[in-house]
């Protein structure tokens, strides 16, 4: 037998024994804590139960409550309420990795709403056009989302709530070879993390 197998058998085993130990049953003395227990659980699952309509509950034994699973489309509609019409693409001129104008209004949004929720994080993907070599646009769509999170940072964004990944021209919107769908590749999409 190899090692490796022996080794999954020993920790199966010695889970079995740990699950083994671990359960114990009600006695005579005890059975008023037990009671206790029993009711203060189902009391906050009530309650659970009561306060959040958008979530699971799973039963284990006698109905106690056993996990809670939450419907992360809440956390995405909060988002898109605050931020509902907020351009979520920036734009870049040829081999620049500047931030236009024109998107700085739409910047100072998601840096307002980032100030206010200091647990929401963003991924900042930069993206480039098809010419170049794939070395040299990855490193500049790395420049062009390391823009984006300067500029979110100077409107006082902890740097904790913002990632820069670069795809460079790996993931291009439009497959054209003309000047229209260069520039719509050459971009910093605003992703928000669940």
């Amino acid at each position: 037998m190899s090692v490796n197998k022996l080794g999954k058998f020993a920790v199966i085993g010695l889970s079995a024994a740990w699950i083994a130990g671990c359960s114990t049953t009600a006695t005579d003395t005890d059975t008023s804590t037990v009671a206790e227990d029993a009711t203060s659980t189902e009391q906050a699952a009530d309650e659970a139960i009561s306060d959040a309509s958008d979530q699971a509950f799973g039963a284990g034994e006698e109905g106690a409550l056993t996990s809670v699973i939450v419907d992360e489309t809440a956390v995405e509609e909060t988002v898109t309420d605050s931020l509902a019409g907020v351009q979520t693409v920036f734009y870049f001129d040829f081999d620049k990795s500047i931030v236009r104008p024109e998107s700085r209004e739409a910047l100072a949004k998601h840096a307002a709403y980032l100030v206010s929720n200091p647990d929401a994080r963003i991924v900042l993907e930069g993206h480039g056009d098809e010419r170049g070599t794939r070395e040299y646009n990855i490193a500049l769509g790395e420049r062009r989302a390391k823009a984006v999170s300067r500029y979110l940072t100077i409107q006082g964004v902890a740097a904790s709530q913002v990632e820069s990944v670069s795809f460079g021209e790996e993931v291009p919107v439009a497959f054209g070879h003309d000047d229209n769908a260069w520039q719509l590749n050459r971009r910093v999409e605003v992703r928000y993390e669940k």
